[in-house]
């Protein structure tokens, strides 16, 4: 959105500075024109204006026609790779692993603070060092095949912000491929409360809602948002100004137009549990 030139210029130049790889980057303005406002970017950065904000999900996916590549890397305004063989190293992983639709690498804080549990999108956190396959990712930095992005329909369109990263795996899942959490990769954001948006405990409300209505067999659309609601309620009991906002977004994920509905096979159920997480909580 243009509101991070300093930030933005560091992950920019961190991509550039990727060694034995090519790169074609383009930098996606939500609302706001790149190539006119700020600071000036690199030459070989493309831009992209929307005149509109349309959401991180949405701005993704319009950039991606923008790019060449077999392989498509999302990175936020705010994160940036510390290390040079980033993409070499992720690229090899993919090469060597036909089977991965996704991958997300582990997330650091530059100062030294602790990262949060969250970043690790597992149920199991364990050794963020240690490498899974996953059924959620943090979207901040995210690498894919582009067959298999194309495969799953890409980042989900009317969600703005909040839980695309769960829909995403869960249709990288259903092409039939995996979505992978690589601890041996490494990528720099800082830790920030999500909770400072105003339309946080809404629209995670809200999207939890949708990702059932859009992505599950009927019969586990009411397991599935059953089981959040009785977290969330557990979570913020003691909250109550943010489980009134979170339940005005419960009802309007029933409410409102969720968009295009592709229902998992049981196939993807079934795969799904047997690598450790059934999409029901």
């Amino acid at each position: 959105m243009g509101r991070r030139p300093v930030e933005l210029a560091r992950g920019i130049r961190s991509i550039l500075d990727q060694e034995g790889v090519d790169v074609d980057v383009v930098c996606v303005g939500n609302g706001w024109d790149p190539a006119t406002a700020g600071p000036a970017l690199p030459a070989e950065v493309r831009t992209l204006h929307l005149p509109e904000n349309l959401g991180i999900p949405a701005g993704r996916n319009r950039g991606v026609p923008e790019v060449a590549g077999d392989v498509l890397f999302f990175l936020d305004d705010d994160a940036y790779l510390p290390s040079p063989a980033f993409l070499a190293d992720g690229c090899r992983m993919l090469a060597s692993r036909p089977d991965l639709g996704l991958v997300q690498p582990r997330v650091v804080d530059p100062t030294g603070l602790a990262s949060p549990r969250r970043w690790i999108p597992r149920i199991r956190k364990g050794d963020p060092a240690h490498s899974s396959p996953v059924f959620s990712c943090w979207e901040g930095a995210v690498l894919m095949p582009r067959r298999a992005f194309e495969a799953s329909g890409g980042w989900a369109d009317p969600f703005f912000y909040a839980h695309e990263g769960i829909e995403l795996a869960w249709r990288v899942w259903d092409a039939g491929y995996r979505a992978w959490y690589a601890g041996d990769l490494e990528a720099a954001h800082p830790v920030i409360d999500p909770a400072r948006h105003a339309y946080y405990y809404r629209l995670n409300a809200r999207n939890r809602v949708w990702l059932a209505r859009r992505n599950l067999p009927a019969i586990l659309v009411p397991c599935y948002v059953g089981s959040w609601t009785a977290i969330q309620v557990l979570r913020w009991v003691r909250q109550p100004a943010a489980l009134r906002a979170w339940f005005a977004g419960w009802r309007a994920g029933w409410r409102e137009d969720a968009g295009e509905r592709r229902p998992m096979r049981w196939r993807t159920v079934w795969r799904m549990t047997l690598a450790g997480r059934p999409p029901v909580v």
